[in-house]
């Protein structure tokens, strides 16, 4: 129970099967009260609902967790909503200890000359500039309660290594490296680790979509694609979402109170930098 009375708040942790409420449920199993938060609906052509935790879905993996969790609808792309999704962390469930962005658009996948200005906003709004907004209203909080915290965005492979079709993906998981080697600087006198999450390949909902349209690309069947990624995969599988959860909650743990700036690869090995 490491984290028994302490608050966390999870991100795009609304989908079932998502490495969101993988990551919440393994908080909540060791002792922190949750906030599920998504995104709730479509709000427009970037967020469709096959793509988006919905809110009764929110309020189903809520009511799952062995602890007291409450849900809170939010658009990371704004700040206003944001803000006051850290506000109902303390508001409701008394602290803000642990933030996790996880909240990502991973869908918007298209050869370089097809993706347009639209496609690369709603990529980087999400991905890197929600990520900069849930930062920054966490360590005011944080700062304010005077015990430190744990902030920890899920990157991907995708932060170290260069993949097609995904140029906007792939700028702005590299741009939470940077992200978090500024801000563990200014934020380690207050207590507060920042630390980005690096998973390689992970089938989730998400997950699933993606093989079906590389494996389209590729001209080859899904379980082709599997077996050649697990073949470059020096632990021979993809990720499981519980490989995710359980470095985030060591970096959330006591354990890792000596760990900021950094980027974890969660990758079986496959991405060695």
């Amino acid at each position: 129970m490491r984290f028994a009375g302490k608050v966390a708040v999870v991100t795009g942790s609304g989908r079932k099967g998502g490495l969101g409420e993988s990551i919440a449920r393994r908080l909540s199993e060791e002792g922190a009260k949750l906030v599920i938060s998504d995104i709730g609906g479509s709000r427009d052509a970037a967020t469709p609902d096959a793509m988006i935790g919905g809110t009764a879905e929110m309020q189903d993996i809520a009511a799952s967790l062995p602890t007291q969790a409450s849900t809170f609808a939010c658009d990371v792309r704004d700040p206003a909503q944001v803000a006051a999704l850290a506000d109902h962390a303390i508001t409701t469930h008394g602290s803000l200890d642990i933030w996790v962005n996880n909240a990502g658009i991973g869908y918007i996948m298209k050869p370089l000359g097809e993706v347009s200005p639209d496609d690369w906003r709603a990529v980087i709004d999400v991905n890197l500039t929600g990520a900069w907004f849930g930062l920054q209203a966490a360590a005011e909080r944080m700062i304010k309660q005077g015990r430190g915290g744990r902030i920890v965005n899920i990157a991907s492979q995708a932060a170290k290594s260069g993949f097609p079709h995904a140029q906007a993906y792939t700028a702005s998981k590299h741009g939470l490296v940077g992200l978090v080697r500024s801000a563990s600087i200014e934020l380690g006198p207050e207590g507060i680790t920042v630390n980005n999450v690096c998973p390689n390949h992970v089938t989730t909902g998400l997950g699933k979509w993606q093989n079906e349209h590389f494996a389209e690309l590729q001209g080859i069947s899904v379980e082709e694609y599997l077996k050649r990624m697990a073949g470059r995969i020096p632990m021979g599988r993809p990720g499981l979402p519980q490989d995710t959860a359980s470095a985030v909650a060591f970096l959330c743990s006591d354990e890792a109170a000596y760990i900021t700036g950094e980027s974890m690869n969660v990758s079986g090995g496959e991405e060695p930098h």
